[in-house]
């Protein structure tokens, strides 16, 4: 019995499993995008997200971390220079994960993970709710309207029938 075992293992060893992980996150952060199966894209996603909330503090100590994780020091200056910009105003969700089908040889179902582009997080904050205008208040909202035009136009009415001679001075 597996109880209190938290985790997938992927039929590896803790080694290559560890390995795996660095490898892909590694890649995600080089090309921005990487295709796998979903399983692990869900388990990939806590460590880039957490490497990269690491570059977002930037000091020598989060430096260091990330580069014991990450395997190319390229990658991690490209982390902790334009990544590191990019997420800076938000909090969290910086990884997209996107279900692609099922793979060919042997079904195992695949996704597509990718950073969130810069695009996408300007566009975010543009978007505004809309008010939500019930039924009921919007009908009495034009029936007190209607009810105001009434009255006025029968206020002008009698009005002309009291001064018909002011009517007409108006009207030229």
């Amino acid at each position: 019995m597996r109880h209190k075992k938290a985790g997938k293992k992927f039929g590896r060893n803790p080694s290559h499993r560890k390995a795996m992980f660095r490898n892909m996150v590694t890649s995600l952060f080089k090309f921005e995008k990487i295709e796998t199966t979903d399983v692990k894209a869900k388990a990939i996603r806590p460590i880039a997200e957490k490497l990269i909330t690491l570059a977002k503090r930037g000091d020598l100590h989060s430096r260091r971390l990330a580069m014991a994780y990450i395997r190319e020091k390229p990658v991690t200056y490209k982390l902790f220079g334009e990544l590191k910009d990019r997420y800076l105003e938000r909090q969290g969700g910086y990884i997209r994960i996107i279900k692609k089908g099922v793979r060919k040889g042997d079904a195992a179902p695949v996704s597509i993970v990718q950073l969130i582009p810069r695009d996408d997080l300007s566009s975010s904050k543009k978007k505004t709710v809309p008010e939500k205008i019930s039924t009921k208040d919007s009908k009495l909202t034009v029936k007190d309207d209607n009810i105001t035009e009434t009255e006025e136009k029968a206020s002008d009415d009698i009005e002309n029938v009291n001064n018909p001679e002011s009517s007409d001075s108006e009207t030229a």
